[in-house]
């Protein structure tokens, strides 16, 4: 039989802490290798039309788990195919559907164009972080990813490789809150410092791209990367045969740099279990008294010794709802007072 003894208002403390740890699956902290599935692009409305996901390992492999997504959108539908060929279904393809679904993520309606500062380009890039590998959101100022610019040659060679981050160190407080949380600005640098000359000299934008950290979603402004990306993309292909997202992925997975960490609130609750001297002194084992009520062990008569070995929280309606067990029995008497301290994480 329990002893029940209520809390005071003192002796419960509410804290909250960040842990940060690493996005990618096995807890690896650069994500150096990437491998695709096997996809379909058979028609224009094949999920490899919108979308590829990248995993850790091979397909093949039973432990392999996806860690982002990559995909290409153009507010006029080019750079894939139409979904039809009737008249007045041009330009309704896969790269419409998902400029339009990111705007409607991000403003909340389908009117609104990405703009990096002087640019509004007609298409985007989008790498989505698997929502399995973050916790509460990605740590703003943890963003390394590397861009293959060149041929493979001129990265064994160490150049030709772009540098991206986002701002949130070099721009404090400057974060433009939308309808997935914050918003940094991306740029050349590292560990969310801008290095040098941040405006990208092809079109004078500002950015390379935006960073929502909130929801994991990175989306990069293709016409900073107009030179860059080897092959480049081609927003006015309309076949399937130019796969935009792809190419995002090779520039990717073959500069094999990608780092972004992850944060986690983790609120603890702390019960303070005082335990007075006049207090839980007696056992209520039935077995430590005969039928007549008297008791078995002379010894709890004069001197009583029990041993606290668990602590039960419990709701109003006396119901149990966590239970904290101790490493090793504490020793209790007349003489002595306890003070435990339970922790409940959630």
């Amino acid at each position: 039989m329990a002893n029940f003894s209520r809390y005071a208002s003192g002796d419960v403390v509410i804290s909250t802490n960040k842990l940060t740890t690493s996005t990618w699956s096995d807890n690896t902290n650069n994500l150096q290798t990437a491998f695709t599935a096997s996809t379909d692009y058979s028609t224009v409305t094949s999920s490899g039309q919108f979308y590829l996901d990248v995993f850790n390992k091979l397909s093949t492999n039973v432990t392999s788990q996806p860690q982002y997504a990559v995909a290409y959108g153009n507010r006029f539908g080019s750079g894939s195919p139409d979904f039809t060929n009737d008249s007045g279904s041009f330009g309704l393809g896969a790269s419409r559907v998902i400029y339009n679904q990111y705007r409607q993520l991000v403003f909340g309606d389908e009117t609104q164009n990405f703009k990096f500062s002087k640019d509004t380009p007609p298409d985007i890039y989008v790498i989505n972080v698997n929502r399995a590998r973050f916790k509460h959101n990605l740590k703003p100022g943890s963003l390394n990813l590397h861009l293959l610019t060149g041929s493979v040659e001129d990265f064994y060679l160490g150049k030709a490789i772009l540098h991206l981050t986002d701002d949130s160190v070099t721009q404090t407080g400057s974060a433009v809150v939308t309808n997935l949380g914050r918003q940094f600005n991306i740029v050349s640098g590292s560990n969310g410092e801008a290095v040098g000359n941040t405006i990208d000299q092809v079109n004078n934008t500002a950015s390379y791209g935006l960073f929502y950290p909130d929801a994991g979603i990175i989306i990069l402004n293709p016409g900073s990367l107009t030179g860059t990306l080897t092959p480049a993309h081609n927003p006015g292909i309309s076949t399937n045969t130019d796969l935009n997202h792809k190419k995002l992925y090779q520039a990717i997975s073959g500069a094999k740099h990608f780092i972004v960490d992850s944060q986690e609130k983790v609120t603890s609750q702390f019960y303070f279990t005082r335990a007075k001297n006049t207090e839980f002194n007696y056992t209520t084992n039935p077995s430590f008294v005969d039928s007549s009520g008297d008791v078995n062990f002379t010894s709890m008569i004069d001197n009583p010794q029990t041993y606290i070995t668990t602590i039960g929280l419990y709701n109003d309606a006396n119901d149990l709802v966590a239970v904290a067990k101790l490493s090793q029995p504490v020793v209790k008497d007349f003489t002595k007072e306890a003070l435990i301290r339970v922790k409940l994480d959630y």
